[in-house]
């Protein structure tokens, strides 16, 4: 290679190490929650589960479907609308959302009797919302998450153009070197599972697509967005409630029609609009656990005689395709093993983002004193890494500790898990990092600790046992950080200031 090629492309390589550094910086501890969230979602339904230590009743979806619907009828009035998510292998309750005298309530229902389970909580849900909304109204968190995920691709391009030797990288970590191990720890977690990380990362992009891509659709439909969802849908049936009241025709007949239609495949949701009218709807969808691709496949009832109104297959191309890309990302086709490497890869891009913020700050101590700039970030590297996790056990904690009947409970757990993390933010800024490190930490292994062993220490069913030792081997994996961090006296001073000293 000639010289003037070799400069090409060190200059090059250059730019995308620059631009790998402020991308990855910029929305650095957003994509840390983003990430976590992410990676716990993964085990949404088992963390649910845990969160319910009392349901314990199983029944077949269809079973489980119809006990709902028979409390809903007893127990909402003047409802515009039932959504019920149908239990399966891995959730055991139904998932109802519904309004009921002008209220908008989210209840887990029990799939034998229908009513309300003993604990009211948000479970594993309160995860996958912090994860693309967090917490923010609506369409801010969303649009924060789909630029955070913007930024994520480009850090990973360029983080794969800056490396020189990217398979080199995966097998080296020299401990105890200060910015070397670092560099190695943040190459390594994010080397090692970089198409799952490219992967995951466009496709939760494309999730959300409608908010950052949203010329197209504008551009075909203008403000016309009903045209749009019905060409998108178009087995869907919506009509206007008539005012008149009919009663709801058995629902079992419908589902055992569904049912063949889907080809055996079993229910997955079920909504019913304007139940109690006469231009009632029925609308049955299958579960999406043993494919790929989201919701391939609908069939509508007219709710006053049971009748089909409308049956769709999806066969279009384009839908399929990001059908396929959205099942890719949301990963509930999963058997055991993948979802435990979906699992593993997102724990990983975590620790990468941790360990490339943490960089940042050790990399520039080494070379010169820290600018103000820096101290600040230091701190919040302390607040917001070790407060995001802090706040998800305080979530779990919580869960175990408030009485079963208060008001607002699920309410509760969600506003204490927000608290929680942030007093561990403002401790992060206050304490000197030197302190503050071990004491988050610990704090943080305490408290796995405490959650896994205030609810069934070893319970009837794996999801919950399996969630009580992950709690106890991130306590454990904790310890000899804690302990590093404890032993370390002082940042080292910066290698210039050595050399001047000697």
């Amino acid at each position: 290679m000639s010289p003037v090629a070799a400069m090409i492309r060190d200059s090059a390589r250059q730019c995308m190490a620059w631009l790998h550094g402020w991308t990855g910086l910029l929305l650095g501890h957003v994509l840390f929650i983003i990430c976590l969230t992410g990676t716990l979602t993964i085990f949404k339904p088992e963390i649910s589960q845990w969160m319910r230590p009392e349901a314990r009743a199983v029944a077949s979806p269809a079973e489980a479907i119809l006990a709902a619907t028979r409390w809903l009828q007893a127990n909402s009035k003047d409802s515009t609308g039932w959504y019920l998510s149908a239990p399966d292998d891995r959730a055991n309750i139904v998932e109802a959302s519904y309004d009921s005298d002008g209220v908008y309530r989210t209840q887990a229902l029990d799939p034998q009797t229908g009513a309300p389970v003993a604990r009211e909580t948000l479970g594993g849900e309160f995860f996958y919302r912090l994860h693309f909304e967090l917490e923010l109204p609506y369409p801010w968190g969303r649009l924060l998450a789909s630029l955070a995920a913007m930024t994520m691709l480009v850090a990973l391009v360029t983080g794969v153009i800056a490396h020189k030797r990217i398979f080199k990288d995966v097998f080296t970590f020299r401990p105890f070197k200060g910015q070397r191990s670092w560099l190695d720890g943040h190459n390594g977690l994010g080397v090692l599972a970089m198409p799952f990380h490219i992967m995951i990362t466009f496709t939760g992009l494309l999730t959300l697509a409608s908010l950052n891509l949203p010329w197209g659709m504008a551009g075909a439909y203008g403000e016309d967005m009903a045209t749009m969802y019905a060409d998108l849908a178009p087995g869907s049936v919506t009509r206007a409630a008539s005012g008149e009241k009919a009663a709801l025709a058995p629902l079992a007949p419908m589902l055992t029609t569904a049912q063949r239609h889907f080809g055996g495949t079993p229910i997955g949701r079920v909504y019913v609009f304007n139940p109690g009218d006469k231009a009632a709807v029925v609308t049955v969808y299958p579960s999406d656990a043993e494919a790929i691709g989201y919701m391939p496949a609908e069939i509508s009832f007219d709710g006053a005689t049971g009748h089909t109104l409308k049956a769709w297959t999806e066969t279009r191309t384009g839908i399929r395709t990001y059908q396929t890309i959205y099942g890719l990302h949301m990963a509930r086709f999963a058997p055991s093993l993948t979802r435990w490497l979906y699992f593993l890869g997102g724990a990983m891009l975590t620790m990468a983002i941790a360990t490339g913020m943490v960089l940042w700050i050790v990399k520039r101590r080494e070379r010169a004193p820290l600018s103000v700039g820096n101290r600040i970030l230091e701190r919040l590297n302390v607040g917001v890494l070790t407060g995001a996790p802090i706040g998800a056990v305080a979530f779990l904690i919580a869960n175990r500790l408030l009485p079963l009947g208060i008001v607002a409970r699920a309410e509760t757990e969600v506003s204490i898990a927000l608290w929680t993390s942030g007093a561990a933010l403002a401790l992060g800024m206050v304490l000197p990092p030197a302190i503050g490190w071990p004491v988050l930490l610990g704090g943080l292994a305490i408290g796995c600790v405490s959650a896994a062993f205030l609810g069934p220490i070893w319970p009837d069913g794996w999801p919950l046992a399996t969630v009580n030792l992950l709690l106890l081997g991130v306590a454990l994996a904790l310890l000899p950080v804690i302990r590093r961090q404890v032993q370390r006296k002082r940042p080292p001073a910066p290698t210039r200031r050595r050399a001047v000293a000697t």
